[in-house]
């Protein structure tokens, strides 16, 4: 019987490995680092909004009216 006809990739070679495994780690390095710097405002929260505390301002807003 002959060989089954179709397509037979080739193997990458170890310099296309490498740079596909170093591009690769880059990118992620890149995606946490960018989540840990503006992860909150990509899930929602906004640095406008503070960190819940009011420092008081609504108790003293309500003591003058």
């Amino acid at each position: 019987m002959s060989e089954p006809h179709g397509f037979h990739p080739h193997m990458p070679g170890f310099r296309h490995k490498f740079l596909a495994t170093t591009l690769g780690a880059t990118m992620w390095f890149f995606i946490f680092y960018r989540a840990r710097k503006d992860g909150a405002k990509l899930l929602g929260r906004h640095p406008w909004e503070g960190h819940g505390d009011a420092h008081g301002h609504e108790a003293e807003h309500g003591q003058h009216h």
